[in-house]
């Protein structure tokens, strides 16, 4: 089960970069699409945003390493990496959507790359004897 959820991911970001303009109204149920949040490939936008592009990036790149390295975390522990890996993306959004800082799509992008990589660990981890 555990290959199956990091092949998706890798499967997914290769598509979203190999593909984006067949697998573009797939992003349109998972992510708002805005052409000014988003990344180009030439004159093709990507079918996700910057920072939702971050955070599939994020959970394919942790994949491996879960896999190798797994370790059961407790529940407690698991909300407080979670949090923490949050924190980048929470800053950045709060900010941006305060008018306070106009970040850029590669802020976003890696902002979100913590979050992705923690949620899809610490989703590893709840599989980690299947």
């Amino acid at each position: 089960m555990r290959w199956a959820l990091v092949a998706g991911a890798w499967v997914w970001v290769a598509a979203m970069l190999l593909f984006p303009a067949a697998v573009f109204p797939i992003g349109h149920f998972i992510c708002h699409q805005r052409p000014e949040r988003s990344f180009f490939i030439g004159t093709t936008q990507l079918p996700v945003c910057a920072r939702c592009t971050g955070l599939y990036l994020g959970a394919a790149v942790a994949g491996p390493f879960a896999l190798a390295l797994i370790a059961p975390l407790s529940s407690a522990r698991s909300r407080r990496v979670l949090a923490l890996a949050a924190l980048p993306t929470a800053v950045t959004w709060t900010l941006e959507f305060a008018g306070l800082v106009p970040f850029s799509n590669v802020s976003r992008f890696v902002a979100a790359l913590p979050l992705g990589f923690a949620a899809a660990w610490l989703v590893l981890s709840v599989f980690e004897n299947q």
